[in-house]
């Protein structure tokens, strides 16, 4: 298509007229694919004579079908892009990149960066010698837009993927640094200048973020740099052209260099600042960092921030970071060495300050205080917030340097505490007393620790904190109850002020003021867990789950949730009455939160992670009354639209949580209702197609189904759930791309058929031995080996003459029993066992060996029933070993939790429980104690060995001992 006639089609994609619109959309991707489509959009981009809508819309179309198109993910498929369209782009595009507006720029900036990832520097050789000339000539701006992309591809990269961006710093180092020179001898610079030196910043810090390139081990050419660092940092900024808006000024081109300016310091201070984390390449070079620049950094910051105690501005995020580098320092003796004599100032001037509420929060409390409950508990917020970063600076002074510091600090808390107290109520200092109860509770853990204070909490908190709870100011409300959460665990030596703390604070959940309802219902988790008698919560159980749900209704907040879910493990089956109504309140605020996450189209947004913690919390009350299985069926109508939908791709990213709840409800109901079997093929699609990886979550809910509804999943034709499990398994367990680990589940499904369809699937018996035998010779992990050899013992204890013949009729009766064989003998030098290491792996070995015994002689040969008996007597001793074993841990435990003790779980290699399986622990142990006797009772006994006799009768003993004690939890369970 020529230049006219696509310009045209792309002007019609702006039509207000829908059909216009997509007419022009379908010619669009109807000519995509075809010669010079891209080189004739890139054409429309830079010429200047286009109309700047249709110049638009061309760099979208070319972004996204460069992103699509330029490099497939596939790597066998075949490029949509020819290689002369794809020369003439990489050729052009170079040239236009600092010519057209910022708008386009950003698109094919971002088109450079696809084209750079898949191209340099294999295909792409001619890009940095293009970038070096430029640098040297009138197109410094582009060049160093490009360079900037290209110096992040290498960001985040170590090692050998490094090896490139030293290249690219030896070839354009120089030339940075003598463009940076120039620059920063121009008066007054302008905003264009600004612009240059934030790429150069942003192009340094790329290029030594994990790993200073070697050129700059150079005392020379790293002081050359250091010293326009250094001029940047103390250079103040101009206030004229600020622009007067607050969000626009932080933006302000001269505002991000000193903030990438400080950014590379900081870096630098963090990689080197601390001569005993450096290997001896690093060192000589971190003596000389630490000796010639780090003091002069810290003086320069501490300059910087008297700029906020005069009343100028800064920044938050410049803020934010240059009370990082001092936090860093406080450890340092010779740093704190220097930063001592200023800290007084420092800490009550500046950092305190910044920890009272302000003028900004009060505007934001009053005009949105959805917003300031977003950004005070937002972790990213965090990252940029100049209060947090004071906290931080305060909890590592009084942690680093808490002897000299702690008890000056609170000194000064305490005389804000006392002016407050006096003061009449229209000049209490009330902004003050905010940061102050801040202050207390950032100290908490140092506070609950230390002697004298620890000793004097109560009486503080009862003092100065809880009066708070009526204060006439919103923002010490909010800040009472917060401060009261972090002490809610003490020990109060007057119970009255616990209970009447945890009454305010549910007062609290109902007040006028959105962040004070938040902040209380955040502080009632901490009670909740604090609380020793739970009369004081029970009657008030009701209103509080009213008020919880009211807020959820007004704020998407993941921390709500687990306020919820503390409730909930709190009360545990107490929880009943309400389990319907929860579960239909957070069905409510999960549809609501997804809505919103859907909205703004990011994983990360706290409607996404509330979404995931409503399913959470719907999956502790499940949990909780898993005792109370006829609840199930009244729950299961709300919770069955969020299953339906969440198991397709839709639910990707809440996935793992809707298979606990599809879980739980397929175990703990009655029966499976023909709605939940719905799921079924949902799960299979999801397997087929992307979820994979969670296929130990969806082992569970299949296992229910099959286990649990045996009868429809056999007799069901319509779907076919056996045809549909066969297909998954055969598909999983063939897949040559697949890893070991990746199909762990599908070995244990075909257990699950085996023990609970006998009799029933002798049609399927072949087929999965197939299929097992075949995995089996290329597993290489021996737990899969485990699992596809136990599919065998699994099929014979299900029908040993039928699965014994199938056997040799493939030919591989020899080949498999060799291989069990000598897996049961492997051990580790220790005496382990290398192999079926758990207690299922044993009991199941024993079933499927002893399952050959009653095989007439003609069929079994003699020989291989000794080998075999003896090699059961060894698995069952071993077996019954690891269950005394189990118990006395189990004991030990029950005594370690008593005495408050914890103790070291085993390493995965050697974990030899049964935490995966099913609960089939007492009919196995039935089939065993059976399987025993009869064991014990054959003539082939006669013949063994003196030892071997001694652990037939020791397996006997022990059988009748089972087989009574098994009679005896019947007859319990039965009177129960």
């Amino acid at each position: 298509m020529d230049f006219q006639n696509l310009a045209i089609i792309l002007a019609g994609a702006l039509s207000p007229n829908p059909d216009e619109r997509k007419a022009a959309e379908n010619s669009l991707n109807q000519f995509q694919h075809t010669p010079q489509h891209l080189v004739r959009l890139l054409q429309i981009i830079v010429d200047g004579s286009c109309d700047m809508a249709v110049r638009q819309v061309a760099s979208i179309h070319f972004k996204n079908f460069v992103a699509k198109n330029w490099c497939p993910h596939d790597p066998a498929e075949q490029s949509k892009i020819m290689p002369s369209d794809k020369e003439l782009v990489r050729q052009n595009i170079l040239i236009f990149i600092a010519q057209v507006p910022s708008l386009l720029r950003v698109q094919l900036g971002e088109c450079i960066k696809t084209m750079i990832h898949a191209d340099y520097p294999e295909q792409w050789p001619t890009l940095l010698p293009w970038v070096k000339h430029n640098l040297q000539d009138q197109q410094v701006y582009g060049a160093l837009f490009v360079l900037r992309i290209l110096s992040r591809k290498y960001e985040f990269k170590s090692d050998e993927e490094r090896t490139p961006v030293y290249h690219v710093v030896e070839e354009t180092f120089p030339h940075l640094l003598n463009i940076f020179n120039r620059l920063v001898q121009i008066t007054n610079p302008s905003i264009e200048v600004a612009d240059l030196i934030k790429l150069i910043c942003k192009i340094f810090w790329s290029s030594i973020y994990l790993e200073i390139p070697k050129q700059l081990f150079d005392p020379n050419v790293f002081n050359a740099w250091m010293v326009l660092f250094l001029n940047m940092l103390e250079r103040p900024v101009s206030v004229e052209g600020q622009p007067a808006d607050p969000e626009l000024r932080k933006s302000w081109g001269w505002w991000k260099v000193k903030k990438w300016t400080i950014h590379i310091l900081n870096r630098l201070y963090t990689r080197f600042g601390d001569l005993k984390l450096q290997n001896p390449d690093n060192k000589a070079f971190a003596q000389m960092f630490q000796k010639g620049y780090a003091g002069k950094i810290l003086e320069c910051h501490l300059n910087l921030l008297n700029v906020i105690r005069a009343g100028g501005y800064l920044p938050d995020r410049v803020i934010n970071l240059i009370l990082q580098y001092l936090s860093n320092s406080i450890s340092k003796s010779n740093m704190y060495s220097l930063l001592q004599p200023r800290l007084d100032i420092v800490l009550f001037e500046i950092i305190f300050p910044l920890m009272c509420f302000s003028d900004n929060d009060q505007k934001l409390w009053e005009e949105d205080p959805h917003e300031y409950v977003r950004k005070g508990y937002d972790i990213i917020e965090d990252l940029y917030s100049p209060r947090t970063a004071a906290m931080d600076f305060v909890s590592e002074l009084v942690r680093k340097r808490g002897k000299e510091n702690l008890h000056k600090f609170l000194f000064f808390i305490v005389e804000i505490f006392k002016r407050y107290e006096e003061a009449a109520p229209e000049y209490k200092p009330y902004r003050q007393k905010d940061g102050a109860l801040l202050a207390i509770g950032a100290l908490c853990d140092k506070l609950k620790q230390t002697e004298p204070y620890k000793s004097e909490l109560e009486r503080m908190l009862v003092q100065h904190v809880f009066p708070e709870f009526s204060s006439p100011a919103g923002h010490l409300r909010a800040k009472a109850a917060w401060v009261a959460g972090q002490y809610a665990h003490i020990n109060f030596a007057d119970p009255n002020n616990f209970r009447n703390a945890l009454h305010s604070v549910v007062t609290g959940m109902r007040d006028p003021d959105l962040p004070v309802r938040v902040d209380s219902v955040f502080a009632l988790r901490s009670f909740i867990e604090a609380c020793k008698d739970l009369n004081e919560i029970r009657p008030i159980l009701p209103q509080l789950l009213d008020e919880f749900f009211k807020l959820m209704n007004e704020v998407e907040n993941e921390d709500l949730v687990f306020t919820l879910e503390t409730i909930v493990d709190k009360f545990g089956e107490e929880m009943a009455p309400y389990a319907l109504g929860l579960c239909q309140n957070l069905a409510a605020a999960f549809w609501k939160c997804m809505n919103s996450a859907e909205a703004e189209e990011e994983a990360d947004d706290p409607g996404a992670l509330a979404a995931v913690g409503c399913l959470r919390a719907i999956s502790t009350i499940l949990e909780s009354v898993s005792r109370l299985p006829h609840l199930f069926i009244h729950i299961e109508p709300t919770l069955l639209p969020i299953m339906r939908r969440m198991l397709t791709t839709d639910g990707q990213e809440v996935f793992e949580e809707v298979l606990e709840i599809v879980s739980y409800m397929t175990f703990f109901s009655p029966t499976i209702s023909m709605d939940m079997w719905t799921l079924w093929p949902l799960m299979m699609e999801a397997l087929a197609d992307w979820a994979i990886d969670f296929f130990p979550n969806i082992l569970v809910p299949l296992d229910n189904y099959i286990s649990k509804s045996t009868a429809h999943f056999l007799t069901c034709k319509d779907p076919d759930y056996q045809q549909s499990l066969w297909n998954m398994i055969s598909s999983v367990m063939g897949d040559k791309n697949l890893e070991d680990g990746d199909i762990e589940s599908a070995p244990k499904l075909i257990q699950v058929v085996f023990e609970h369809c006998k009799g029933q699937v002798d049609h399927w018996v072949e087929p999965y031995i197939r299929v097992s035998i075949e995995r089996l010779r290329r597993a290489e992990k021996s737990y899969l080996k485990c699992l596809l050899v136990q599919v065998i013992a699994d099929a014979l204890y299900y029908n040993a003459p039928l699965t014994w013949n199938i056997l040799q009729k493939l030919g591989i009766a020899t080949e498999v029993f060799n291989l069990w064989f000598h897996m049961l003998g492997q051990t580790k030098k220790s005496g382990k066992r290398v192999n079926f290491k758990r207690e299922h792996d044993k009991k199941v070995c024993c079933l499927g060996l002893t399952s050959l015994l009653p095989l007439p002689v003609d069929q079994f040969p003699r020989e291989a029933l000794d080998r075999v008996f003896k090699a059961t007597l060894d698995l069952l001793v071993a077996y019954k070993d690891q269950v005394a074993e189990a118990a006395k841990e189990d004991e030990a435990e029950d005594d370690d939790d008593m005495n408050g003790l914890q103790t070291d779980e085993d390493d995965d290699e050697d974990d030899e429980s049964d935490k995966e399986m099913g609960d089939d622990a007492e009919e196995g142990d039935e089939a065993d104690s059976t399987r025993l006797q009869k064991l014990a009772a054959q003539s082939l006994t006669q013949t063994l060995d003196f030892r071997y006799q001694a652990l037939a009768n020791g397996v006997a003993q022990h059988a009748e001992q089972r087989r009574v004690e098994i009679e005896k939890e019947k007859m319990e369970k039965a009177s129960a």
